[in-house]
């Protein structure tokens, strides 16, 4: 594997975190890119992550056992015909796009299925370009494969054996029934957090009083929203039928609970919020699955000058890990005003016991 050259057409977030988190494991690893991005490519040759620039989809790309297709999804199709006269036989080509359909019918037309294996790792970020790349963006998440039926299995497990490599976890699916699982639990909730922010931006005042205010449940729900509006618009034109069905499920879905609401029906509005949290919370308690348990408390404390401090240091003295803290300014739907969240179980619990013994009051909560 140390002998293996890399080829990356596209250089953003994904791509840069794959060639990253390779490059990382892999240091001999020689890695050749692409990017109409010259500033990425630059900063990724001045890291020492790509070897190689490729001025265009060329020769550079001649010699590579492996190709990732990085670019958004309908340039990743349009780049296919120039890939398929420069890749040498034995070249095993993928891609990241998160529609797999699409791509799939292109490489079926184009005689391409018995080099390629769909590829779509299950992670990202609100930000985007590969300077908000990172080797850990993928540990531990699923990296979804989208083999065919001519797929090579020695090929398909060498290409598995790279990508456990990067620290994500391979899952094996066919890819219509990928683009099915994806338009539910990822291209469904971009639109709705996409429209849930232009509906507050509508409704809000000319103070812009909702803005000023919005955190907690606004917060989180609508973090993606921030993504790249070009990859969200052409994920849109790509899974388009299955977006559209699970859209339609979801205002139906929406119009019940309006019915519910004008009737005052506390029976179903109670089951509704009941069985969701019910599923949700069997999310966490999946210890296979990507969405881990939180533990977390909240802690009164009073507005004065080092009373931050004075916890850190309280628990730092007891040897305490802290993952994360923060100061919860909306506090519609959670009790103390600063938050801190721990590794484990056990670190959450030693931090109540201490900060209850100095007389804090204390709110658990492991989600």
């Amino acid at each position: 594997m140390n002998n293996l050259t890399l080829g990356f057409i596209g250089l953003g977030l994904i791509g840069g975190s794959i060639a990253k988190a390779i490059k990382e494991n892999i240091p001999a690893i020689r890695i050749t890119a692409f990017d109409v991005n010259e500033e990425s490519i630059t900063l990724a040759l001045s890291e020492g992550i790509v070897d190689e620039r490729a001025n265009a989809i060329d020769e550079a790309f001649s010699s590579c056992d492996y190709i990732f297709l990085c670019a958004p999804v309908q340039k990743n199709a349009e780049n296919l015909i120039q890939i398929k006269n420069i890749m040498k036989s034995s070249c095993i080509l993928t891609d990241v796009g998160s529609v797999k359909t699409d791509i799939h019918k292109h490489i079926v037309e184009l005689d391409m299925e018995s080099c390629f294996i769909g590829g779509h790792p299950m992670a990202g970020s609100e930000r985007f370009g590969y300077v908000n790349s990172k080797a850990s963006l993928l540990e531990n998440a699923y990296y979804i494969l989208t083999p065919n039926s001519k797929t090579n299995e020695a090929r398909l497990a060498e290409l598995r054996a790279l990508i456990e490599k990067t620290g994500a976890i391979p899952l094996i699916l066919d890819y219509q029934k990928h683009d099915y699982i994806t338009a539910a639990i990822s291209h469904l909730p971009h639109v709705i957090a996409a429209s849930l922010v232009n509906l507050v931006r509508d409704s809000d005042s000319e103070e812009g009083t909702m803005k000023m205010v919005a955190a907690g449940g606004f917060k989180d729900i609508t973090r993606i929203a921030s993504s790249s509006a070009t990859m969200w618009q052409q994920i849109c034109l790509t899974n388009t039928e299955n977006i559209s069905k699970l859209l339609g499920d979801y205002i139906t879905s929406l119009q019940n609970i309006k019915a519910q609401l004008d009737a005052r029906d506390k029976d179903e509005l109670y089951q509704l919020f009941d069985s969701a949290r019910i599923y949700r919370d069997s999310f966490a308690n999946n210890s296979s699955g990507p969405i881990k348990v939180s533990y977390t408390i909240n802690v009164d404390i009073t507005d004065e000058t080092g009373a931050l401090a004075a916890i850190a240091t309280l628990l730092a003295l007891k040897q305490i890990s802290i993952k994360n803290m923060g100061i919860v300014h909306n506090r519609e739907v959670e009790s103390g005003v600063l938050k801190i969240e721990f590794y484990d179980e056990a670190g959450m619990k030693n931090a109540s016991e201490t900060l209850r013994q100095r007389g804090y009051t204390i709110y658990e909560k492991k989600l």
